[in-house]
């Protein structure tokens, strides 16, 4: 990817291994929120309606972060590729195979494992953003203590 420009402090090699971090978390927040809202319309059984009015806050809050991610992008003199291609290229993690109308607790699950995986991977990418960006690495970390949050919620409905 060609830059606009780099920030100060910033070399132009650097930035591109940034952009390819924060694009890679940015793309897995953009499934997150698709992921969400599929369980959101799918799910059915015990707890329903509390586990369905959940999800949605959440979707507005890893769309929120994805918004953020792309913004840091732009400023580092990138751009985010929020295709759905996009999605896909990026993925470097395990899909999201839960589908279908299964029960509450099923959903919830499935969305505990990617969730798991989904904050592993943005604690690795907080290890390399330290060494690279601080300014982005924060970024990251804030969004990982939202996501904590919600997998408490959810562990939550399991016990």
């Amino acid at each position: 990817m060609e830059l606009n420009y780099t920030n100060p402090g910033l070399d132009e090699e650097t930035s591109q291994k940034i952009i390819a971090i924060l694009q890679n978390r940015l793309s897995q927040e953009q499934e997150a929120g698709l992921i969400l809202k599929h369980a959101h319309w799918n799910m059915k059984g015990k707890n329903f309606i509390a586990v369905h009015e959940m999800l949605d806050p959440e979707v507005d809050s890893v769309l929120g972060q994805a918004d953020e991610t792309a913004e840091r992008i732009s400023q580092l003199g990138g751009w985010s590729d929020g295709r759905a291609d996009g999605i896909v290229a990026n993925r470097t993690w395990e899909t999201f195979n839960a589908k279908g109308s299964l029960d509450t607790a099923d959903y919830l699950q499935a969305l505990i494992t990617y969730y798991v995986s989904f904050i592993e991977n943005d604690r690795k990418a907080i290890a390399e953003l330290d060494q690279l960006d601080v300014i982005s690495s924060n970024i990251i970390q804030d969004h990982v203590q939202a996501l904590e949050k919600f997998l408490w919620f959810m562990r939550a409905h399991l016990a």
